[in-house]
């Protein structure tokens, strides 16, 4: 019996392994994340990022509508947060919450943190296209996590 073309065609995707964020944003009820592999660089000049939003996201309006946001670049010992704003509660909570140079909330010991002002929105198939432009960021040494077919695993620098 084949399996449904769209299982099969998500598993051929998972192939191809991606780091791990979680975006940050703020609607009106405070600071929420959403975890994310489908964050890439586009340009260096301007500084430009994207990340890919699913219509059927139960924080899509919040994101949707974000003027700005972070991306938070996970390390390879938050797998935690991944899991908890892929499926779980979306409320940053106090302790985990700190501000960037804009205001937006970042993640607190995110790898990488890219504040981004929120330039275009474009909608392809199922999903949200959303372009920033990088205003701020910061970096620290570690090990970034990756997710490769289902999977969790880490990358380091002497990994390749």
């Amino acid at each position: 019996m084949d399996a449904d073309p769209s299982v099969l065609y998500r598993r051929a995707l998972g192939a191809f392994a991606t780091g791990v964020a979680v975006i940050t944003a703020e609607d009106s009820q405070g600071p929420l994340g959403l975890t994310v592999n489908s964050f890439t660089s586009v340009s260096l000049d301007p500084p430009l990022v994207l990340w890919c939003l699913d219509e059927k996201s139960d924080r899509h309006h919040a994101f949707a509508d974000a003027p700005r946001f972070v991306v938070n670049v996970l390390a390879a010992e938050d797998r935690q947060h991944s899991e908890r704003f892929a499926w779980g509660a979306c409320r940053l909570e106090h302790g985990e919450l700190d501000r960037g140079q804009s205001g937006a909330p970042r993640l607190k010991g995110a790898l990488t943190h890219l504040e981004c002002e929120t330039r275009e929105r474009i909608t392809l198939g199922d999903h949200l296209v959303i372009v920033g432009e990088v205003t701020a960021f910061d970096s620290r040494d570690g090990e970034g996590l990756l997710f490769f077919r289902g999977q969790y695993g880490r990358a380091g620098s002497n990994s390749v």
